[in-house]
């Protein structure tokens, strides 16, 4: 993995009123938050990022890290993503463009990265997800994509071009023959380069383009976004365990016949539902703990030494290479 130059540390505990540029948080909330695309010139100005490209490389080879690495072909008509943990092999023979890496819940490693959470004291805490790093080559991408989640995409080093597009839904075809989920048509409708220090917010559902245009590093602040099955199939586990369940009880006799299933007995299931979506107690209980529990079990101990990994090419060392 190619260096990228000297670090910066952040200063934890301090508050960079220009997150927003000029708005002031109301008035993000009440415009963009979940609208529309907003971009925030020198959002963070002079922010070096934590862990450099090897670090983040070294990172990926931990057992308990979430990574993915993705390439394309030079023209970005074909697709595939490796998941780690990697090896040091695996970045020996990368080419020197056309690929991304992309590491998950970086903050709960690094402190350095989650002290990054604090600048976003204008949203809930407990609304936040993890910070994903990537580190990308000219070329790298993940391609064109939506998610379902609201994310602020901060340009930590290098630049990166965004193509902003339409707005998506479950519905929206995707891409074959791919594991990655690749929109199959994408309408641009917007273009922004992002230089370090600046952010691009996006709404759930906008979909999106970015593509590396040098050596760049792009972190991720990541919201909580639960799909009702989700909620839902956490929500049984939480109450299997409980001792004083409501049970199903068979409706008035009268109503049903011997081997059918009547409209009798859905009523029956549907007031045991609506009983249980009507206990606010029990649900704020639940979801107070479930907002609050982190998607990423793992990895709670900060890993201290960074390890590294380097690709095959020349390090890049504050710009100049070196043999």
């Amino acid at each position: 993995m190619p260096s990228l130059g000297p670090r910066q540390s952040l200063t934890v505990g301090k508050i960079f009123m220009t997150l927003l540029g000029e708005l002031s948080p109301k008035t993000f909330l009440e415009t963009y938050w979940q609208r529309q695309a907003l971009v925030v010139r020198d959002a963070l100005p002079n922010w070096g990022s934590p862990l450099s490209g090897d670090e983040l490389a070294g990172l990926s080879l931990e057992p308990d890290v979430a990574s993915r690495l993705v390439r394309s072909n030079s023209d970005q008509t074909q697709w595939s993503v490796a998941f780690g943990p990697f090896d040091e092999s695996d970045f020996a023979n990368l080419p020197e463009s056309d690929w991304s890496l992309l590491v998950q819940a970086t903050d709960l490693w690094v402190p350095e990265i989650a002290a990054l959470k604090r600048q976003f004291h204008f949203l809930p805490s407990w609304r936040l997800d993890d910070i994903m790093v990537s580190f990308a080559p000219p070329g790298g991408s993940v391609g064109p994509h939506f998610d379902q989640y609201d994310v602020f995409l901060i340009q930590v080093e290098g630049r990166r071009h965004w193509k902003i597009g339409q707005t998506c839904d479950q519905n929206t075809p995707l891409l074959d023959g791919t594991d990655l989920s690749i929109l199959a048509d994408f309408v641009t409708e917007a273009e922004y380069t992002l230089s370090p220090g600046d952010m691009l917010y996006l709404p759930p559902g906008v979909a999106h383009h970015g593509v590396a245009l040098d050596n760049c590093l792009t972190y991720s602040v990541g919201f909580r976004a639960p799909t009702l099955g989700e909620m839902i199939s956490d929500l049984a586990t939480d109450l299997v365990l409980e001792p004083d369940q409501l049970v199903y009880r068979d409706p008035d006799p009268s109503l049903w016949t011997e081997d059918n299933i009547t409209d009798a007995h859905i009523d029956q299931v549907q007031s045991l539902v609506q009983a249980l979506a009507n206990d606010r107690v029990r649900l704020t209980d639940w979801f107070a703990r479930y907002v609050t529990r982190p998607k990423h079990e793992t990895g709670t101990t900060p890993i201290n030494e960074h390890r590294t990994a380097e690709t095959q090419h020349a390090r890049y060392l504050n710009g100049n290479l070196k043999e």
